[in-house]
């Protein structure tokens, strides 16, 4: 008798538990989404299938303290990093048949003047010239992944992300060694701590990606190394749920509703 009781019990637990993970189960709608294909063209922005963002913007790079400058016989002066577009592309990600396709890469070249936890910053930047201002990039949705595909010579580098989230806080997001020869697809989680909804509405509180950086290890060589980027895209949860009223809390709407015109 006492072991009828103790498998109905167990039933019972595991029930509940079946039940109780169902309950708290929530709806998300995963989409991959490419906010820059380093094609050389400045980005248009993202669309999610539910809202737009559009903007354009370039690249920027910066340094710490030891980067090289290089005089050459006639006095012109190089700075490192420098950058470029190269027609090259990861040939896993795109294929060798690529007719039609304008496809490039963006190419880092740096050196340093000493080994060390030297850094290179890979930022977006609106502007030319002197006007050019960093920018930082809305990603949508809540954010589970940041993907990118990057080259390396072997060079025993690690690489980070950085997001701001609603609270202004930046945050650092791992994304790993790039100590690999070739093309290498890199993918990096969104720590749960980062906050991605406010218990206000609007409830999505989306991030903002600020820059990638490139570490170097202090006994790997700095005199001369390069590093490109391909195809920058996220993974990403879109789905909001509905309630009725919803309308007054979009933000393309807002703008509408509050005009002058409408009073």
């Amino acid at each position: 008798m006492k072991i009828r009781n103790k498998a109905v019990c167990f039933v019972i637990l595991v029930c509940f538990a079946v039940l109780s993970a169902y309950s708290n189960e929530k709806t998300v709608d995963l989409t991959s989404i490419v906010l820059e294909r380093f094609n050389g063209e400045p980005s248009p922005g993202w669309n999610d299938g539910r809202r737009q963002r559009n903007y354009e913007f370039s690249w920027g790079l910066a340094a710490s303290k030891f980067a090289t400058t290089t005089t050459d016989e006639d006095g012109n002066e190089t700075s490192f990093p420098r950058s470029r577009y190269v027609e090259s592309w990861p040939v896993s990600l795109f294929g060798r048949n690529v007719d039609g396709l304008e496809l490039k890469s963006f190419g880092i070249n740096g050196r340093f003047d000493r080994k060390g936890y030297n850094w290179i910053d890979v930022y977006p930047v609106q502007g030319e010239g002197d006007e050019a201002r960093p920018f930082e990039i809305p990603m949508p949705g809540r954010i589970r992944y940041i993907d990118l595909w990057v080259w390396s010579g072997g060079h025993n580098f690690y690489m980070e992300a950085y997001v701001r989230d609603h609270q202004g806080a930046v945050h650092k997001v791992m994304l790993g060694h790039i100590n690999h020869q070739g093309w290498k697809n890199m993918r990096a989680s969104i720590p749960n701590h980062i906050a991605q909804a406010k218990r206000l509405l609007p409830n999505l509180a989306e991030l903002r990606f600020i820059k990638f950086r490139i570490w170097t290890q202090p006994k790997e060589t700095v005199n001369n190394f390069y590093v490109y980027f391909n195809q920058f895209k996220v993974l990403t949860d879109t789905f909001e749920e509905y309630f009725d009223g919803r309308d007054l809390y979009d933000p393309d709407l807002i703008p509408v509703y509050w005009a002058e015109d409408n009073d």
